[in-house]
């Protein structure tokens, strides 16, 4: 049975989006703190396949396969749900488009960018992964995921990750607050 509390509030799917490197998991990992959510991390599954024998061919359709199937019963339950994924065709997007509107509940994109060129390579190239078996990508990978990234059309918040983070997760926080979709406290 749901408490009161949580009768009061609202369950929504966050897709957070954007290339590799631009702050993706930054601002979902911040968001989690400060809201009681739960976080699907698409390099932590495609991480979790590849230690199981998949290879990196396999793991993208299928690491996206294990998030909607891991996000569909927490959305059911009444828990928001944060989807960290580069999303970067509209296949990847409709995914979370359907489990969304199974579930029953509101979808929110935030779409991550870093605007400046050279902060993305600098942090792309310092990254160090904190998933083990994950191999973070190299510039070249991401300036090759960019030319395969489709422009999105959709409803969304752009946060450009090169701004303070406190500004970035204030603003996430107002855009879930906005249409009648609170986050709860």
């Amino acid at each position: 049975m749901k408490s009161s509390r949580r009768q009061q509030e609202v369950t929504v799917l966050v897709q957070v989006c954007g290339l590799a490197g631009s702050g993706k998991s930054s601002l979902s990992a911040a968001l989690a703190d400060v809201r009681p959510v739960v976080w699907l991390r698409i390099d932590a599954i495609d991480a979790a396949l590849r230690r199981n024998g998949l290879t990196a061919q396999q793991t993208g359709v299928a690491a996206y396969s294990v998030a909607h199937a891991i996000a569909a019963p927490h959305l059911q339950r009444g828990q928001t749900v944060v989807a960290d994924a580069v999303s970067a065709v509209e296949a990847a997007r409709a995914g979370w488009v359907a489990t969304a509107s199974a579930a029953g509940v509101p979808l929110r994109v935030i779409e991550v960018v870093c605007s400046d060129p050279h902060e993305h390579r600098r942090r792309v190239e310092s990254r160090r992964s904190d998933l083990e078996g994950f191999q973070v990508p190299d510039w070249s990978w991401v300036q090759a995921q960019a030319e395969q990234y489709e422009p999105r059309l959709d409803d969304r918040l752009v946060v450009d990750s090169t701004r303070d983070p406190a500004t970035c997760l204030r603003e996430v926080l107002e855009y879930l607050a906005s249409d009648d979709v609170p986050v709860a406290p």
